[in-house]
């Protein structure tokens, strides 16, 4: 039976050596990525609220008239 805190320790041991290979980015990219989210979000948000208006208000529209 292997000894779970050896596995625990491997398993720590490998997550660290993955981290030291990943690419991180420096704060400037980092700042833009977060601005090109925000602004990806903001502007999704924008677009399905006037959608989401314009549906209701035609469908407002059709049921008005078939009263």
């Amino acid at each position: 039976m292997v000894n779970p805190f050896a596995r625990v320790r491997y398993f720590y041991k490998e997550t660290i050596s993955e981290l030291r290979k990943v690419a991180w980015s420096t704060p400037r990219e980092l700042r833009n990525y977060t601005l090109v989210v925000l602004l990806t979000v903001v502007l999704s948000g924008f677009y399905i609220s006037i959608i989401d208006f314009s549906l209701f208000n035609l469908v407002s529209y059709v049921t008005k008239i078939f009263r």
